[in-house]
């Protein structure tokens, strides 16, 4: 299967693409951080109507503790990327901040993935998930299931909105459907790893 690189989609975004990608990526991982799934709904309210949003972002993250979540740390790696990840959003919606923004999140999520998942994966290193970003979007071989997922993800929702406009409600729509599928992926193994923690 070919097509653009993950690397080249986020390059070729515009504003509107890049927050949903960058929402998306964190919206996955939002079990991480113990919260529900409607955790993020003001931030993509606020892309879908055209809403405030630095005030969608401080109702988000003010479900999620308030201001102590943009210095977090957690002694779970995975956990920590996320706190990085919703710390780091830009409180003004401008491509540029937006793009490093939704760059950050795709390596930051991919990584989440990684690991969380207990198969082998031959992208266990930062350098090959970079490589893995850059190269043929439908390459997932040697990928851990749940990495090679994820990048799918990743790859679907920028194809979506470049294809629909990102404006449009039903490419946000269809974008927040597949950031859903993904985020109950997630929350069911992180719900594995803490009832093995308990054992």
């Amino acid at each position: 299967m070919g097509g653009p690189s993950l690397v080249e989609l986020i390059a070729e975004a515009d504003e509107r693409g890049l927050a949903a990608s960058g929402l998306a990526c964190l919206d996955r991982c939002v079990p991480l951080l113990g919260g529900g799934d409607e955790v993020l709904r003001p931030l993509w309210g606020s892309l879908a109507e055209g809403g405030a949003w630095g005030a969608a972002l401080a109702e988000a993250r003010a479900m999620l503790g308030g201001a102590d979540v943009l210095e977090e740390s957690s002694g779970d790696e995975a956990a920590t990327l996320v706190y990085r990840m919703l710390g780091a959003v830009p409180s003004v919606r401008t491509a540029a901040e937006l793009r490093e923004w939704a760059d950050a999140c795709s390596v930051a999520a991919l990584q989440v993935h990684r690991l969380l998942d207990t198969a082998p994966d031959g992208s266990a290193r930062s350098s090959a998930l970079r490589a893995r970003r850059e190269g043929n979007a439908g390459r997932t071989d040697g990928m851990s299931p749940l990495v090679a997922a994820e990048l799918r993800r990743q790859v679907r929702i920028l194809e979506i909105l470049a294809h629909q406009g990102s404006g449009a409600a039903v490419g946000l729509r269809q974008a927040l459907d597949v950031s859903t599928e993904g985020r109950r992926v997630l929350r069911a193994v992180v719900s594995r790893r803490e009832r093995g923690s308990r054992v």
